[in-house]
């Protein structure tokens, strides 16, 4: 099981944003929360369960083992990590 952080590429409110997204829920929260990122942050889209990270949170989540993962080169690992993501919604 594993967790990814792709590239910080959204610009918002002045920094670069990624998404961090795993296998399991159970994995994502846990990374979360050791990213000392509140729960309320958690994002139960349609488009795929995750968290919103700026690109310092990004390099935390690598240090501490997140696999980096990039839509320009990896699509399709890219492709597959959002659709496990989007698996694990539940409204």
């Amino acid at each position: 099981m594993t967790v990814y952080v792709d590239d910080a590429v959204h610009p918002w409110r002045g920094q670069r944003w990624a998404h961090l997204m795993a296998d399991t829920l159970a994995e994502l929260h846990a990374m979360a929360a050791q990213l000392g990122i509140p729960p309320r942050a958690f994002q139960n889209k349609a488009s795929g369960a995750h968290y919103d990270v700026t690109a310092e949170l990004r390099a935390q989540a690598i240090a501490l083992g997140a696999r980096a993962i990039s839509r320009h080169t990896d699509r399709a690992l890219v492709k597959a990590v959002i659709a496990t993501a989007r698996a694990q919604y539940r409204p």
